[in-house]
């Protein structure tokens, strides 16, 4: 009976630690302005879209994790405000643990630009996420709760180099979690009609009573392989914090009555 129950204790014990593995590989990052984490406030055109199929890769101490891939799409319902919807197949592998691979956690907003750029002042708006707990927590795909992100982001253009960033609050539900500040600031420059370059810092405060603050950057471009159709890829790494590496690759077509593909991708991500 005694060596039973030291069995179960140790099944217990092995199973508890899995799932706080799976917890800290769970896709915690939004790369909210493709192919950065920085976000802008400048929504798509009035009657305007944006379509991604992108795939995201991440690895920590803890193991690799990531999309592949996911869908994205943004649309101009009315002047300045934007509807975002993201949908992931979403992938963790822990180190010395098996693969989880399924629907991830949907995520949908709004973007309002409220104050429209000029000659010296800045544009200004809202950005704010609501992440939908469709993915699997047991298996590291999913949050299992709702967490809400709180954004205003801030832009800035001088032609040819465009700046843009802010931050904002997540509150994070969750036994263990933690609500946190998440805070960007990137610079990106037109090299030419068809390439634009780009580097930015983020960061991301403590996510969970176990983790901690995260400080990094991502250095990535943009191509335009036609007016609709573009590439998008960064990648980077932790200064401070657990991911070694992480990386982004996307295609985005833009679509409208009068297409601006070229001036839009030019400018920034959504």
């Amino acid at each position: 009976m005694q060596r039973r129950k030291i069995d179960c204790l140790i099944r217990f014990k092995k199973t508890s630690f899995l799932f706080m593995v799976l917890a800290l590989l769970a896709p915690p990052t939004v790369w909210a302005g493709p192919p950065f984490i920085t976000d802008d406030p400048e929504p798509v055109e009035y009657r305007h879209g944006e379509f991604y199929i992108s795939s995201i890769y991440a690895n920590n101490k803890d193991g690799k994790t990531g999309t592949a891939p996911h869908f994205e799409g943004n649309y101009g319902v009315v002047p300045d405000v934007q509807l975002h919807l993201l949908l992931p197949l979403a992938y963790v592998h822990p180190n010395g643990g098996p693969t989880s691979y399924g629907i991830g956690d949907t995520e949908v907003g709004v973007k309002y630009r409220f104050i429209n750029e000029g000659g010296t002042s800045p544009q200004v708006g809202i950005f704010p996420l609501v992440e939908i707990p469709t993915g699997d927590s047991k298996s590291g795909l999913g949050g299992g709760h709702v967490p809400v992100f709180l954004p205003i982001w801030v832009q800035k253009s001088w032609e040819p180099w465009t700046t843009y960033g802010g931050g904002g609050y997540w509150v994070n539900p969750g036994k263990g979690n933690k609500n946190f500040w998440q805070l960007g600031w990137l610079v990106q420059r037109d090299v030419t009609k068809t390439l634009t370059l780009g580097a930015e810092i983020f960061y991301f405060g403590k996510e969970s009573a176990y983790g901690r603050d995260r400080t990094g950057y991502n250095f990535g471009g943009i191509i335009n392989l036609t007016e609709e159709h573009h590439i998008l890829v960064s990648a980077g790494s932790d200064i401070v914090g657990d991911n070694r590496f992480s990386a982004y690759l996307g295609y985005q077509w833009t679509f409208g009555p009068h297409s601006h593909g070229p001036l839009r991708i030019l400018k920034n991500g959504s």
